[in-house]
């Protein structure tokens, strides 16, 4: 048994590669090769909550599960993923998964983009500027060659910082905004990836032909795209279907409101697959509801065990 530390993981994956890791493995979901389990959560009297989701990869005999706690006075300070042998029942690896969680994130939304944005999107606004939003970006500007990108979030500070880092790290131009809609103004690509309650930009400002990747709520409380955007997506893909219905608030609260049926989503293995339509037409609007899935996790444990073994 190996243990993998968060500075292996950095040094061993790069985007890339964990975008075609995440591709693969949501074919062998279509496949009925791989085995997801959705994440649950034991609720503590001290507000703090234990997550934990699992899953299977029958094409290369592995089973594993992440799991973590979050408290609100702290966040969730410390992700573990462990990796079994499911032939032989050995635990192989424990891998520390912060940044596992982070990179598997990104590329989920990147493999979404690579199937579901027009091939001429060059112009992100993504809104949010925290650790996650980075590796959002750079999943999408391998899945696209990105002119510009522009930023907005709610402190000032945090989304200049962000700009300035992203800049420099993706040789891309990255500005930081000072609205929501100066953000979205001739936006091909949109990201969402925030802990917000409440939609953060109107939806009926979006372009005819706009794809949004919208990651950050895992909550039925959480809802960072309104009604407007759900309604006027022709394409709606989650990663998990199951999943969704459990935690995807943007489109839960859009069931609600009467603006979206589940009958109209569709599972993105399944569009990688060929089993249903992808992108139709340049003027069409295209949504991808990101929870992230275990056996995502799974491969990339997979590898970073095969690599570092």
């Amino acid at each position: 048994m190996i243990r993998v530390t968060e500075k292996q993981v950095r040094e061993t994956i790069s985007m890339p590669e964990a975008m075609d890791l995440v591709e693969r493995m949501l074919l062998r979901l279509a496949a009925g090769r791989a085995v997801n389990h959705p994440r649950r959560r034991v609720a503590m009297d001290s507000r703090t909550l234990l997550h934990y989701m699992a899953g299977g990869d029958n094409e290369n005999g592995l089973v594993g599960i992440k799991v973590y706690a979050s408290n609100p006075a702290v966040g969730a300070p410390d992700f573990r993923v462990l990796l079994f042998d499911s032939n032989t029942a050995q635990l192989l690896a424990e891998i520390e998964a912060n940044i596992l969680g982070q990179i598997r994130t990104g590329a989920a939304s990147g493999v979404a983009t690579r199937h579901l944005a027009r091939p001429d999107a060059s112009r992100v606004a993504i809104f949010g500027s925290g650790f996650q939003a980075e590796t959002q970006l750079e999943a999408v500007s391998c899945a696209r060659k990105l002119e510009q990108a522009r930023v907005f979030s709610r402190k000032a500070e945090r989304r200049h910082a962000f700009a300035e880092r992203m800049s420099d790290r993706l040789s891309l131009s990255v500005t930081a905004t000072q609205s929501p809609e100066e953000a979205l103004d001739g936006a091909d690509i949109v990201i969402t990836v925030t802990n917000s309650r409440s939609p953060v930009f109107p939806g009926r400002l979006l372009r005819p032909g706009t794809h949004i990747n919208a990651a950050g709520s895992n909550h039925v409380l959480r809802r960072e795209i309104d009604g407007d955007a759900v309604r006027m997506a022709s394409l709606i893909a989650v990663d998990s279907m199951e999943q969704a219905q459990m935690e995807a608030g943007d489109l839960t609260q859009a069931e609600k409101d009467g603006v979206f049926d589940w009958a109209d989503a569709c599972e993105l293995h399944d569009v990688l697959a060929g089993n249903c339509n992808g992108r139709t037409g340049v003027e069409q609007i295209t949504l991808f509801e990101s929870q992230g899935l275990a056996v995502e996790d799974i491969a990339m444990a997979d590898f970073l065990y095969r690599k570092l073994r």
